[in-house]
Order: C-alpha cells, then structure tokens, then sequence
C-alpha cells in the first residue's frame, strides 16, 4: 500500500510538472543520465522518472524508448541470463507502450530489434533461430518505415556480422551496412523533435574500426 501511494504521488507530481510546461526539462535532464547511469541502483532511478513522464504525459513515445533502451543497458550490469531477460523483458515492454503511442515506428521497431539481439547473445546456443530471426526481421521493418534510420542500419549490420561469425562466413554484407550507416549518420538532418534519438555514431565508427578494418 505504501509502495502503491508513493507511485502515485509521484505521478501526480510529474503531472503537475508536466502541465507547467516542464516537460521538456524533465526529458532534457533524465535522457543524459539514463546513457550516464553505472549501477542498476542510479538506472533504475532515471528509468522510474522516465516511466512517471510517459504516464503523467500520455501521448508522448520518447520515455518510453529511453526505458527500453536504459533496461537493455542494465541487462548488460548483471551477469545470470534470469537477470539479463528480466530487464530485457521489462524492455520489451516499454517498446510496446511505445507502439500505442506510435504504431510503425522506425526508432521504436530498430529498438525492439535490439533488445531483441542481445536476448539471443545470453544464450546463442539455444536461441539463435528464434531471436536471430526477431532481430533481422525488426531491423528490416524500421529500414522500410525509414530508410534514412542510420541506427537501424548500425544494428542491422552488427546482427549481420555476429551471424556472420558464428556461420563462419564472410562479414563482407555487414560491413557493407556498417559503411552505410556511418553515410547515413554523416547525412542526418537534426530532427524538429529535441528526443528524437540521436545515439549510434561513434558505435558506428568503432565498429567499423575493429571490424572492418582490423586487416589495414
């Protein structure tokens, strides 16, 4: 009952918050400390203010990215599969929230794809068919709603390149899309949308320099 009470209290503060137009400062402060957080103690903190947002806002999507993606990040501080697919469930979930909010959604689709990607690395053995083929199929749909998603096509190419090694085939496709994607990033225009996800660059870079060109 406490535990119920404090909940709501805190949704009628965001609310509050929110109507005298803040909500713009709550997002600008709590989306830098999701990527920022080191322990699941600080993340769940930001992921708990980012869930009172998206309930007290209502109609907004981009809390609820920002929980997907900082439950994803907190699946990676914990060692046990039972504690990685809790947090990767409970991301599952955001995204879905998101999706009533806004169906067919390029960044909301390429993030289900992620999580999604990194369920099948806690056990590849056992859930390669099902999640490699979860991962490829979301990556492929937020391509089609958009093109010019450059994340979605970081993540399609890091999915290419895992599949590729555990095949024991050419990574020469993934690359391919790594190098795309970096083109799509160097090409992105600065969305109208202050949330809009922006991440994905320096990943894109990286992975292009110890994957793609280990051999120069």
């Amino acid at each position: 009952m406490k535990k119920n009470l404090i909940l709501m209290i805190g949704v009628f503060l965001a609310t509050v918050a929110l109507a005298n137009g803040q909500f713009e400062k709550a997002m600008g402060k709590n989306i830098p400390a999701m990527f920022s957080a080191k322990t699941p103690e600080e993340m769940q903190d930001v992921l708990n203010q980012l869930n009172r947002i998206g309930e007290a806002e209502g109609d907004r999507w981009e809390p609820y990215y920002y929980v997907a993606f900082g439950y994803l990040r907190m699946s990676e501080m914990f060692e046990t599969a039972e504690d990685k697919d809790k947090y990767l469930d409970l991301a599952l979930a955001a995204v879905a929230k998101g999706e009533e909010i806004k169906p067919n959604d390029s960044e909301l689709e390429a993030m289900r794809g992620y999580v999604n990607m990194i369920k099948l690395t806690v056990d590849p053995a056992s859930r390669g068919m099902t999640y490699s083929g979860l991962a490829f199929q979301s990556f492929q749909k937020a391509i089609a709603l958009d093109p010019n998603n450059p994340r979605a096509q970081f993540l399609l190419g890091r999915m290419q390149y895992g599949t590729a090694q555990f095949m024991g085939s050419g990574t020469d496709e993934a690359c391919g899309s790594l190098f795309k994607a970096l083109i799509l990033f160097d090409k992105e225009e600065k969305s109208d949308n202050p949330f809009a996800p922006t991440w994905g660059k320096g990943a894109t870079e990286e992975a292009i320099k110890q994957l793609c060109e280990k051999d120069n």
